[in-house]
């Protein structure tokens, strides 16, 4: 494509979503956030861990 293609064409709206179509928009929708926050629950554990395991070296040190 050409600058001025990509100029020209308009954009089209989206007609609304028909109830099943909703629905199923809705459903991935959760299952995304639901990866997302499973993502962040093992990163907060992980730091966590590795925060424990600096506390105790340092108190083998002493």
């Amino acid at each position: 494509m050409r600058i001025y293609e990509l100029v020209i064409k308009t954009i089209k709206p989206k007609p609304p979503m028909t109830l099943p179509q909703a629905r199923i928009h809705g459903l991935k929708q959760g299952v995304e956030r639901g990866r997302q926050q499973l993502k962040q629950e093992q990163e907060r554990q992980r730091q966590q861990r590795e925060n424990l395991r600096k506390q105790k070296q340092l108190q083998q040190r002493f």
